[in-house]
């Protein structure tokens, strides 16, 4: 049996302000998450970005073509109804944070791991106060519980679509500080995005590049990109 795919039915996607935010609608009605809630966004731009995805459809809907429209349902339906939940966990990533474990040997890794994560646990000591203790090996180091409060408070400061994005830039890198230090504008997503793979990056240059883990570091790279922007789009005047 042939399997069944949904077929576009809408001649055109615009976008709607509405009271608390924007909407996208379809012919006129409005665009509604899986969970049959109105798709409402905080900015115009994010829901220029989501009526365009809708736009662009060919006769076959593709979900996959769709990453923003995506976003914003998990935002919706996703986080919005756990909130605690999934800002509880980001904040548990503090407690193993990337940032914070270094290689043992060769020196050349060490050296370029603490100079990429040493300034990032700097920013979190003076813009959080979040001040955490870096160790060399895989043995798991105790963080001092004021710093993981004061990460977790940071976190839950976040509304819903900021923390959906939130959780994949932190998910992908394995950093809670990498994380914020990318909702936060510290340095381009792509520069951090390159950060987390630092230990990556020298496995290739002793041993070559593997063509199917490069692929797969590839669509994981795209992936925090897009939570980059689409945190950045949610952030924009809404009068934009």
């Amino acid at each position: 049996m042939a399997e069944w795919k949904a077929k576009r039915f809408w001649k055109r996607a615009d976008i709607t302000e509405c009271d608390g935010g924007w909407g996208v609608s379809l012919d006129g009605r409005p665009l509604r998450t899986p969970a049959k809630a109105v798709l409402l966004v905080p900015t115009r731009p994010l829901a220029r970005e989501i009526a365009a995805e809708w736009d662009a459809q060919a006769e076959v809907i593709d979900p996959l073509s769709m990453p923003f429209t995506r976003s914003a349902n998990a935002a919706i339906d996703k986080v919005a109804p756990q909130f605690a939940e999934v800002a509880g966990l980001i904040a548990a990533y503090g407690e193993t944070d990337l940032c914070c474990y270094r290689a043992e040997g060769p020196d050349r890794l060490f050296v370029q791991q603490a100079e990429a994560w040493d300034p990032m646990l700097e920013w979190a000591r003076s813009a959080i106060g979040a001040a955490l203790v870096p160790t060399a090996g895989i043995v798991p180091v105790a963080q001092p519980a004021e710093s993981l409060s004061r990460l977790r408070q940071r976190v839950e400061r976040e509304d819903v679509f900021a923390l959906t994005a939130l959780h994949d830039l932190v998910s992908l890198t394995g950093s809670l500080v990498l994380g914020l230090a990318a909702i936060e504008g510290i340095l381009p997503a792509d520069e951090i995005w390159q950060m987390s793979r630092i230990d990556e990056a020298f496995q290739e240059s002793q041993w070559g590049v593997d063509e199917t883990a490069a692929a797969e570091a590839e669509i994981k790279r795209q992936a925090f990109l897009h939570a980059a922007r689409f945190h950045e789009l949610s952030r924009v005047s809404p009068e934009s």
